[in-house]
């Protein structure tokens, strides 16, 4: 009677568990692909074997499962972070401290 009443909670606690695991799992974390904007141009370049090394250490780290993703993250915040840094203005960087 006592091993069934407990065994009968386990499942109970599974039961409400299971589907919230299932759910986490399968939610995506990030956004579906968008069919109006394919991604057809490709980018390749060579690292030697440090930075490999460098870059596997990381995404490992960090638990990073997507490289392709990464890698485009990655260059494309550089790259909007210096443009937006890099803004152009009316008067040059000495006249402005003046």
């Amino acid at each position: 009677s006592i091993v069934i009443r407990e065994i009968s909670v386990i499942f109970f606690h599974i039961s409400i568990i299971l589907p919230t695991f299932v759910h986490m799992k399968l939610a995506r974390k990030y956004s579906p692909a968008q069919p109006n904007h394919p991604r057809v141009h490709k980018v390749t370049f060579m690292l030697n074997d440090e930075e490999h090394k460098v870059v596997k250490r990381y995404l490992s780290k960090y638990k990073i499962v997507n490289k392709s993703r990464w890698y485009r993250e990655t260059i494309l915040s550089h790259i909007l972070k210096v443009l937006e840094e890099d803004y152009p203005t009316l008067f040059n960087e000495n006249e402005m401290r003046r």
